[in-house]
């Protein structure tokens, strides 16, 4: 292979500092002025403190319609609740992937006072055609990401998408994701096939990486994120320190997007009707 096919970063961004819920504490890495979306990709926060102050308020009751939130614990608890039924609890290590579709209000509150509360948020936007589905829930325990030794010192979780053979619990056919965890040893190498014609994006959260093939390759630091272009792979290399990234990508939808706070839709129409419809109770 050429180094026409291994994918490059086109350009790293660092999250901003900012507060959502009841002033939960968090940086904002996709969805602020450098980054508002990586289509289908319309959000990512990373929240990471070991003061209670800075998370214990949570997220209490909100709505959302036409898109996906998708709730990777690394540390603490969190109690889901939504008014369609459903409640879970995600301790480290589980992924709760929420389909709001036509319209949900849900909570999200810590269960802990004290400790390390640590994990990312994504949204991921729906086409069209789906936006006004039923709502879903879906929860995976840490015990349900299946995990592999990818290559020496490589040890990576399948969130979404397949890496050799090991397919994560999360099926999604209208973008097609791809959601790894990776963890690379002190100078360990890996190289991952991407899906074709997927926008794909990196975020570095421990150590420092760099990312692409010889000259090519761009050194992405702690608390980075890489946007990825061309190529049919990445290849991934620790610094001194190892890494741990993950590594995300999904199938571009190209639709207009209409959006609001908690709604996202394609029209300022729907987005509008989004804001009557939540008002009058019909979520």
């Amino acid at each position: 292979m050429s180094n026409q096919d291994s994918a490059r970063v086109v350009r790293s961004i660092r999250g901003m500092p900012t507060s959502d819920g009841a002033g939960v504490r968090l940086t904002r890495v996709i969805g602020t002025p450098s980054l508002p979306e990586l289509d289908p990709f319309l959000m990512l926060d990373e929240f990471g403190t070991d003061r209670a102050e800075d998370y214990i308020a949570g997220f209490p009751e909100h709505p959302h319609r036409g898109f996906e939130t998708v709730t990777y614990m690394l540390d603490g608890r969190m109690r889901h609740k939504d008014n369609h039924g459903n409640e879970g609890l995600l301790t480290p290590g589980s992924v709760q992937w929420m389909t709001a579709g036509r319209g949900l209000v849900h909570s999200e509150m810590p269960e802990q006072e004290s400790g390390r509360m640590r994990g990312f948020q994504l949204w991921v936007n729906l086409p069209a055609r789906d936006k006004m589905t039923d709502p879903r829930y879906q929860e995976f325990a840490a015990e349900r990401i299946p995990q592999l030794a990818a290559a020496e010192g490589v040890s990576v979780k399948v969130i979404a998408g397949t890496v050799d053979s090991v397919s994560g619990p999360i099926q999604q056919p209208a973008t097609e994701p791809l959601y790894l965890d990776v963890s690379l040893s002190p100078g360990s190498a890996w190289t991952c096939p991407l899906p074709a014609g997927h926008n794909a994006f990196a975020y570095v959260f421990e150590g420092d990486a760099s990312l692409g093939e010889d000259e090519d390759a761009r050194a992405v630091e702690l608390q980075q994120l890489a946007v990825l272009g061309g190529g049919s792979r990445l290849q991934m290399r620790a610094g001194a320190q190892g890494a741990r990234l993950i590594l995300v990508a999904g199938r571009p939808l190209r639709e207009p997007i209409a959006r609001h706070g908690p709604f996202v839709m394609n029209t300022r129409e729907e987005l509008m009707q989004a804001f009557v419809d939540y008002q009058e109770g019909r979520f």
